[in-house]
């Protein structure tokens, strides 16, 4: 099995633990949306597309609210079985969805709550993570004003955005942290670095992968 595997049980644990009506960190979205939007995506190819692509984004949402009307254990056991053997992301599933699990895993632990509290994860999970760093942090921080590194308590270092910036803002934090932050999430535990207006900038950048 794979850390991806691994996570995605988790998540259909917790999940099954708030219940359908919970709310996560994905705007008004609640478990049970979130839940739809991961079936879907793995298991309805006619529908997946308007999840990044805008002028299919309606059809998408009708089939959405489809799924997520079903009944809410069979929608966690979707989401726990994972993608079924025709679907692209059988085959990728340890390469492409350990961060859409931990993500959305976070989106839901971490949704009303004052403050963010982070897992205690292996040493292989936050390696895992920091390697997905390398793309995620070129595109999200593709727009920043300024140099945006990030670094880990373990002395590892990345610099994304402008090289011709004059000025760097850095993030300091595990890998989960940052791979939450280029993700767009603002519940994270990290140090920011940098001019006051600049740290602004890059909380402010759409960060959305």
């Amino acid at each position: 099995m794979s850390l991806a595997h691994d996570e995605r049980l988790d998540l259909a644990d917790t999940m099954a633990e708030v219940g359908p009506d919970a709310p996560t960190l994905c705007g008004d979205w609640t478990v049970r949306d979130l839940a739809a939007h991961l079936v879907i995506r793995e298991r309805r190819l006619d529908a997946a597309p308007g999840i990044f692509l805008p002028p299919l984004a309606g059809y998408t949402r009708k089939v959405q609210d489809g799924v997520a009307a079903g009944e809410w254990v069979s929608l966690v056991d979707d989401v726990r079985t994972g993608p079924p053997v025709w679907s692209p992301y059988k085959l990728l599933d340890a390469q492409v969805n350990l961060g859409e699990m931990f993500v959305h895993h976070e989106d839901i632990r971490r949704a009303g709550t004052a403050a963010p509290s982070p897992r205690e994860l292996s040493p292989e999970m936050q390696s895992a993570l920091w390697g997905l760093l390398g793309l995620l942090g070129r595109i999200a921080y593709r727009s920043a004003p300024v140099r945006v590194a990030v670094e880990t308590p373990d002395g590892r270092r990345r610099a994304f955005g402008k090289k011709s910036a004059s000025r760097t803002v850095t993030l300091r934090g595990e890998p989960a942290e940052l791979v939450l932050h280029a993700f767009g999430r603002d519940a994270v535990v990290l140090e920011f670095d940098g001019e006051a207006e600049d740290i602004a900038s890059v909380k402010g950048l759409d960060r959305g992968v």
